[in-house]
């Protein structure tokens, strides 16, 4: 059976800049030594950042500042020091998305290690810097948004804490998402939910989780394995803000099961409901009214009118 791709996989469609290293220089130039190290070991940072222009014809950068803070928190786990100030960074982000005239888009800073000593210690090579920017569609697919998607409970365990910083947003971290997320589709499901060292859900390929039963949110805690996801913390805003008693708690794959209603968040993926899990279908097999709810309010303030929340809106 032939697989269509799905809207992640999609070719990146070239804008016209890059940011590398404090210029700004051609899509096609923007290249590295084959030796470069972060693409042989995987130690390096990133983030995953949206620009949004909202119903005003004004563009944002969502959450500019804590993106930018944490990737500096991950650089700092991976014992990297950024050749710049995070101020310049975010300034670079908003630079490199005018020079690409765009009012919509994805935005990934990256921090690596460049060419020259090849052992794992390699102290000496340069700490390099890039930011690309490029047009994107919801991660998991516009549709999903509405009708939900089909998840597996994947094999592989989320990374140990003590085997992996769970904190950072590291480069060579993602091997473990990969393996599951590929795993997952070629099972013919969506996306991939991870369970942790212990057997208790951490979070999806690259997304964090939430369960609704009986009108009580949970999520796992932020002292777990999962990553501290910034749209996680714009959806606990959300549900609080709105009356919704929120719970940060470990709790298994068969409560996954017995929801109401399931759904993730992440930059990338947004606010997307889970209508099936490992064939057992979640509540009424479709978005709920407490997904609808964040959806509502996360969309209204990053596209739509909404001022509820103004520091997170970095204007372009």
């Amino acid at each position: 059976m032939q697989r269509h791709p799905s809207p992640a996989e999609e070719m990146i469609q070239p804008s016209e800049k890059i940011w590398l290293d404090g210029e700004l220089v051609d899509w096609s130039s923007a290249n590295v030594h084959v030796l470069t190290h972060t693409l042989h070991y995987g130690l390096g940072a990133f983030e995953g950042i949206r620009c949004y222009e909202r119903a005003d014809g004004r563009s944002h950068v969502f959450r500019l500042e804590d993106h930018i803070r944490r990737l500096f928190d991950s650089a700092k786990l991976c014992m990297m020091e950024i050749p710049y100030t995070e101020g310049q960074l975010a300034e670079a982000c908003k630079q490199t998305l005018r020079a690409n005239k765009q009012r919509s888009a994805y935005v990934r800073p990256l921090v690596f290690l460049g060419d020259g000593a090849m052992g794992l210690y390699a102290l000496t090579n340069r700490v390099r810097v890039a930011i690309t920017t490029w047009a994107w569609g919801t991660y998991l697919g516009e549709e999903a948004l509405e009708h939900g998607i089909r998840a597996k409970v994947s094999s592989f365990q989320r990374n140990h804490p003590n085997a992996m910083l769970a904190k950072g947003k590291i480069v060579g971290h993602y091997v473990n998402s990969i393996l599951a997320k590929r795993e997952a589709m070629a099972a013919g499901y969506q996306e991939a939910i991870m369970l942790d060292h212990e057997g208790y859900v951490s979070e999806a390929s690259g997304e964090n989780l939430f369960l609704v039963r009986d009108g009580v949110v949970r999520t796992p805690p932020w002292g777990s394995s999962i990553l501290g996801g910034i749209t996680r913390d714009c959806v606990l805003h959300i549900l609080r803000d709105q009356g919704v008693p929120v719970v940060e708690a470990r709790f298994s794959r068969d409560e996954l099961y017995l929801a109401d209603e399931v759904f993730l968040c992440g930059t990338a993926a947004e606010v997307t409901p889970v209508r099936e899990i490992d064939n057992r279908v979640i509540g009424r097999g479709r978005r709920g009214e407490v997904t609808r709810l964040v959806q509502e309010h996360y969309f209204d303030l990053v596209r739509g009118e909404s001022l509820a929340y103004p520091s997170w809106l970095d204007w372009v």
